[in-house]
């Protein structure tokens, strides 16, 4: 497949991923387990399947956070949740999250096994090598049920993504928050409250950032991308489609036809479900 198009695959249909992020029902379980209320739901859903790491995969692999938050929260959070327990609660809070936002009847279409399957074998064709984050997802299990398995699907192949993401932002030469801002400033992804808040950044982080990017010609004055900024995040969206490709190769151009024609009114109800609170993306 056209990297670019197998790229717009994964983009559109990450919703269906990315959801378990947003979802009250994850930190609702976390709690009930004895993890305290806020940003520690996010770090340790998505960490614990490498086990009782320490702040230093976690900075690593996430890349755009800032480090100071993350060493406050993990392994903090082990102290109040095993892992293993994080993992089961997640995939509870994933199955009613689906059912709160789509509804059984939803759930229900057969088409989820089909496309749960194709992903799968997509999955397969995924080389975990130099990819931390997408290994320690790949050794879990599948789930059963058809909706949680295209969920967990979907995680490994966004993982998988995110990974060769990282290698294609240092290779770019940008640093955690360089990523973050130079991505903002596509007007794509977060807004700057929402990408200064959940990533932890302060203000005077921020600005400094800008004027060091200004610097080297990537941004303007008023903080919009230069034409040589333009092309540099083209470059890394780029190489992040070439590095996520693979996945999406096995899986065909057919079969990703299929998975769109499955996923995509899933992932249109769970907009009209209001699974992304307000202001949070461009």
């Amino acid at each position: 497949m056209d990297p670019h198009l197998s790229g717009r695959a994964a983009r559109q249909l990450e919703t269906l991923h990315a959801m378990c992020y947003f979802i009250p029902e994850v930190e609702t379980e976390l709690v009930g387990l004895g993890m305290r209320p806020g940003r520690a739901s996010y770090f340790a859903q998505r960490s614990a399947a490498m086990g009782r790491v320490g702040a230093g995969p976690v900075v690593s692999s996430f890349y755009v956070f800032n480090p100071a938050m993350v060493a406050k929260l993990v392994p903090a959070c082990w102290d109040a949740v095993e892992p293993e327990a994080v993992l089961a609660a997640r995939l509870r809070a994933v199955d009613a999250g689906y059912r709160r936002l789509l509804g059984d009847e939803a759930l229900s279409d057969p088409g989820l096994a089909e496309a749960a399957d194709l992903i799968r074998g997509g999955v397969a064709a995924c080389d975990p090598g130099g990819r931390a984050l997408y290994a320690a997802h790949a050794d879990l299990a599948w789930p059963e049920e058809p909706h949680l398995a295209l969920w967990h699907g979907l995680t490994l192949l966004r993982e998988y993504r995110g990974d060769g993401h990282v290698a294609a932002l240092l290779s770019a030469g940008l640093n955690g928050i360089e990523s973050l801002v130079s991505h903002v400033a596509t007007g794509t992804g977060f807004t700057v409250p929402a990408a200064q808040v959940t990533r932890a950044w302060s203000e005077e982080q921020w600005a400094a950032t800008c004027a060091s990017l200004a610097e080297r010609g990537i941004l303007d004055a008023d903080g919009a991308l230069t034409p040589e900024g333009e092309a540099l995040r083209l470059s890394v969206e780029t190489a992040t489609d070439e590095l996520g490709a693979a996945p999406w190769d096995a899986i065909g151009e057919d079969g990703v036809k299929r998975l769109k024609e499955v996923g995509m009114p899933l992932v249109k109800g769970m907009l009209a479900g209001g699974v992304f609170p307000a202001g949070v993306f461009a």
